[in-house]
C-alpha cells in the first residue's frame, strides 16, 4: 500500500480530530486545568510555538511529565 503525503485541508482535520482525542483524554484522567487548557487552546490556534514543550511545563498543577501515567507506561 502506497500513501500520498496529506494536503494542508487533511492536516487541519488531522489536527482537529487530535483535539477532541486530547480534549477526551484530558477529561477522562482528570488533568484538564491550567495546562490541560493550555493543551487544548494551542492545539485549536493556528500559530506554532517552538517552545511548546515540555508539557506539561515542570511545577504546573503538581506534575512532572514524569509523573504522568502515560509517562510511565512501558
Amino acid at each position: 500500500m502506497t500513501t500520498q503525503p496529506a494536503t494542508i485541508e487533511q492536516l487541519e482535520k488531522k489536527i482537529a480530530q487530535a483535539y477532541q482525542v486530547i480534549g477526551q483524554l484530558l477529561e477522562q484522567s482528570g488533568f484538564d486545568g491550567g495546562e490541560g487548557r493550555r493543551a487544548l487552546d494551542y492545539f485549536s490556534g493556528d500559530d506554532f510555538d517552538p517552545d511548546f514543550l515540555p508539557w506539561p511545563r515542570p511545577g504546573e498543577e503538581g506534575l512532572r511529565p514524569e509523573q504522568l501515567n502515560a509517562g510511565n507506561d512501558g
